[in-house]
Parts: structure tokens; sequence; C-alpha cells
């Protein structure tokens, strides 16, 4: 089913319609979910200024995410990957209606319990994600040919980094401008748009189901675990970036650098959330335009350790244009990090694997990012805000020396993304 349809154009994938209306969806999902998440935290901020609070956020959406993700593999595997994708796409457009009545002031409603209906809504969209991820995944290499993954990987990429930066700048901008009902109201908008173009995939698409037997949901699940545990390089490739990104993100309590050390406010804040996906799409698109011959797992070490260093540098500076640029330099190191782990996963992935591993490789985002900023909220209590950053940034560099000495198989990895991995 995959398609190559214009020889050896650098722009090759964008010239593939589902592979475009896969794109646009992600796009307008991500979008959403980022803007959503800036008003959302400044939100309960504004509610009660706790960092742990903040923290608890990306718990909330965590647990679920985390709780969903070796189901939803199973259900994509052996299920239409695109039937699966809509109605992820569905739950999330509904979720978001329920989140903007949850602030209307015409509701009348104590703090608390605004609070508590912020974080249900968090909670039902980290289950929504847990199937939306895997489904995109399965989809992409039934849209595109093998020597195509590549740079499709590195425009996915781009894509989400792109929706990194509207969606946070968009929600703080709005935010500041016109207040939480109109900011609210805008994820609203962008998640309808992402539904109805995903009625646009293709037949083809529509239609396509793994040809796997269809194991009992047990055995289904371990066997999941077991190929992606015995596989060294795609484990450790995982296991790097759960690891690095858990100690060294420090996403959620930006915040709190906005309000106390930065001063910047709202407006300032979705720029700093925007930041590192600034560095990072730029990155993803060089590497689109030009996608990488050849994937190594030493590329993939130094860019984690950039990313370690570049945190480091943030945590120090009290500085706002500096601080853009060191988050920009670590969305930039992240975003190499980025696509090498997409193309390995893709090209190293059996086709009746696909939804469970990108479910497993789904737990250790979740774990990195969404436990990630529970683990920042709780040092920034701990430690202090500066030095609990400057300790994640310390970590990640600890980490990756830890995955060159445990996973030479990693440091050793080549793969021709044109043919077989050396």
């Amino acid at each position: 089913m995959s398609n190559d349809s214009t020889g050896s154009s650098r722009w090759a994938v964008l010239e593939i319609p589902d592979f475009r209306v896969l794109m646009a969806t992600r796009l307008g999902t991500f979008m959403s979910l980022q803007a959503q998440a800036v008003v959302v935290g400044w939100q309960v901020y504004q509610l009660r200024p706790d960092p742990l609070l903040l923290g608890l956020l990306g718990l909330a959406e965590a647990v679920p995410a985390i709780g969903c993700a070796f189901f939803s593999g199973h259900i994509v595997d052996t299920h239409r990957p695109a039937s699966v994708f809509r109605l992820s796409l569905l739950a999330l457009l509904l979720n978001t209606c329920m989140l903007f009545a949850a602030i209307l002031p015409s509701i009348p409603l104590s703090a608390d319990m605004r609070i508590a209906l912020l974080f249900f809504a968090v909670f039902v969209s980290g289950a929504a994600r847990a199937f939306f991820t895997p489904s995109v995944f399965s989809l992409i290499p039934e849209v595109v040919s093998r020597r195509l993954i590549a740079p499709a990987s590195a425009w996915s990429s781009s894509i989400y980094q792109m929706a990194s930066i509207a969606g946070p700048a968009l929600g703080g901008l709005i935010y500041g401008a016109f207040g939480p009902v109109v900011a609210f109201a805008t994820p609203l908008i962008i998640q309808s748009f992402a539904f109805l173009v995903s009625l646009r995939l293709s037949s083809s698409a529509r239609e396509f189901q793994s040809t796997s037997r269809r194991e009992p949901f047990a055995k289904s699940i371990v066997s999941g675990l077991r190929f992606t545990f015995r596989h060294r390089v795609l484990f450790s490739a995982m296991t790097l970036d759960m690891f690095s990104v858990l100690f060294g993100g420090a996403v959620a309590v930006l915040p709190i650098f906005a309000d106390q050390v930065l001063h910047v406010g709202s407006i300032g804040l979705g720029w700093l959330r925007a930041a590192p996906a600034i560095g990072s799409v730029i990155i993803a698109i060089v590497l689109a335009v030009r996608p990488m011959r050849v994937i190594t797992g030493k590329t993939l070490l130094w860019a984690v350790a950039g990313f370690g260093a570049s945190t480091l540098l943030f945590s120090l500076s009290t500085n706002f244009i500096l601080s853009l640029v060191f988050l920009g330099l670590s969305g930039a190191f992240d975003g190499v990090s980025m696509v090498i782990r997409s193309t390995i996963l893709q090209l190293l992935t059996p086709e009746d694997m696909r939804g469970r591993v990108s479910s497993v490789n789904s737990v250790f985002i979740t774990s990195s990012n969404e436990i990630g900023a529970f683990e920042s909220g709780v040092a920034a209590r701990l430690l202090g805000l500066v030095p609990s950053v400057f300790f994640g940034g310390a970590m990640t560099l600890v980490i990756v020396a830890l995955t060159f000495w445990l996973f030479p198989e990693l440091r050793k990895t080549r793969i021709a993304t044109h043919g077989e991995p050396s």
C-alpha cells in the first residue's frame, strides 16, 4: 500500500495525499493540546499558585496514558488503525468541549471545583492520546515507502514541533489579550479542524489492517513487550530518551520561571514554552529536506548530551532572551534525537508489531514528559526552583554516560535508511 510517486524529490513525501492528511491532523491535534496545556497550567496557577499542583497536572495525564498504552497497542495491531485514529480524535474533541465548559464564568463553581474539572479533562486527554499515537505510527509506513521513512519521520517531528511553537504562543497570547474564555475556546476550534481533516483519509488507508494473527490480549501484550525489551537497540534508545527528559525537562516549572525569575507573565510563558520547539522544528525541517542517509547511535548520544548541557545553562539564566536561546538549543538537540529515534523505530519494527512497539514507546515518552513534569514539581518544592533544574540537566549527562557504557549495541548502531541495519 506504500506510496512512492515522485522519484528522488526531497519533497516527495509531502506529495502523498494520505501523508498530508495525517500530518495536517497531527498538526491540529497537537497545536490544540499544546495551547490547552498553557492555558490549563496558567489557569491552575492563577487559581492556586503551587508548583506541586503544576507537577500533578503532568501526573494526571501520565496515569491514563500509561494505563491505556498496552491495550491501545493491542487494539491498533488487531483492528484497523484508521478507525482507532478517528475515534481517538473524536474523544479529544469532546473532551475539549468539556474543558471549555469547565471555565465558563456563567457556570457557578468554586475554585476547587474548577481545578478538579481541569484535572479530569487532562486525565481524559491522556487516555485518548494513548490511542492516537500508535494509530498514526502504524499508518505512516502504509502510506509511504521505506526509502521515504526517514524524511517522513523528520516531517512528522517538525509538524509536532510546529504545533509546539504555535500552540503555546497562541495560548499565552490569547489568554493575556482576551482572557480565559477565548483562550479555552481556541483549542476547541483547532481540534474541530483536525477531526474534519481526518475524514479525508483515503479508503485504502482506512481499510488497512495488520495481517497478524489475533492473539489473546495477554499473549499479545507479552509478545510486544518481549520483542521490545529483547531488541537492545530499540530498548536502549527508548530508555535514553525516557530518563534524559524525565530529569532534564523543565516545562512543568516554566510558569514559575516566567513569574518569579524572568517576570514576563503569561505572554512570556507562551514564548518560553515555544522556544524548545523553535529549535527543534528548524532542525527537523533541515533533516526532512536533507534526510540522514545513515542513522547512528553515536549521533543520538551526542544529541542527548547537548540537550542536558542546554538545560544546565537555562537553569542559570536570569535574562529572558538568554533563557529563550538556551531553551531553543535544548529543542534543537532534542529534535535531532527525536528524528533518529523515530526512524529507528519505524525501520526496525515489523508490521504486525507496530502498534504494540509504539505503545511501549509511548509509555517511555509519557514517563519522561508527564511523570517528568511531576518530578519537576516535586524537585522544585524540595530543592528550590533553580537547583532542581540544574540537577536535572546534570543527571541527563550522567544518563548519557551510563547508556554509552551499558549499551554498546546502541553506540555501534549504523542504519542505512535506504537499506538494512549495519
